[in-house]
């Protein structure tokens, strides 16, 4: 907790004294969402520095809202896990999501543009049943990135899991996806579909994947909250 803080009885003062620290609801809502390993909390936040993300872990365990356990059998890996208060702070971290999807601006909100973070929350929202049994690739081209953030890859296996690479994995391809990143995240962002982007998004591939594309994709869990703003 900050050593200078608010210095007030009230409740909320003191509820914003851990929370409002930079980063920490924007971590907050990596840890709600599931993320338990410091590889996959970093993934959600990738603009923030290990050391930064580190700290305020350590803060938030000190807390009571974080608690830190070794893995067994892999000494030195921990894992990150919600506490009772921590849990308690879904609503809070939801609501203060849907709160921007409503009341941001869209322009404001898409000049934070960012392939990895778009493609992680694709991966952990994708919605597989749409999709036929065993194996499927999908290959996201950006065509308005650099070669080094142009391609990424999902994966989503028989049983459901979807892994992400932004390398070759070396599988056939079932559907390409050729598009800008303004206008995937639109469409994650649930400002846009699929099917209003038109020659924005151009599918090459398995065309059956390619109609239930709307179905599948992984979209904001906010983004069934009506835009109030423009």
């Amino acid at each position: 907790m900050s050593q200078h803080g608010y210095k007030q009885f009230c409740p909320l003062s003191m509820a914003a004294e851990v929370l409002c620290t930079r980063w920490t609801m924007v971590l907050m809502r990596e840890l709600v969402v599931g993320s338990t390993r410091f590889n996959d909390l970093r993934r959600g936040v990738p603009k923030m520095s290990p050391t930064l993300l580190s700290q305020r872990l350590k803060e938030l365990e000190l807390a009571g809202i974080v608690e830190r356990k070794e893995v067994p059998g892999e000494k030195g890996i921990f894992d990150y896990r919600l506490t009772e208060a921590g849990r308690d702070l879904r609503p809070v971290v939801e609501a203060m999501g849907f709160w921007g999807q409503k009341w941001v601006e869209s322009r404001l909100s898409l000049k934070n543009l960012d392939p990895s973070l778009l493609m992680w929350d694709m991966r952990r929202n994708l919605n597989p049943s749409p999709l036929p049994e065993g194996r499927t690739v999908i290959q996201f081209l950006y065509q308005d990135l650099p070669a080094s953030k142009r391609s990424w890859w999902l994966i989503v296996e028989k049983h459901g899991e979807v892994d992400l690479c932004w390398y070759d994995p070396g599988f056939d391809v079932d559907l390409y996806v050729s598009t800008d990143l303004h206008t995937m995240t639109a469409i994650w962002m649930g400002l846009l579909t699929v099917e209003k982007a038109g020659a924005k998004v151009a599918l090459t591939g398995d065309q059956a994947i390619g109609k239930k594309m709307q179905t599948w994709l992984g979209l904001s869990p906010f983004a069934v909250e009506p835009k109030r703003a423009a």
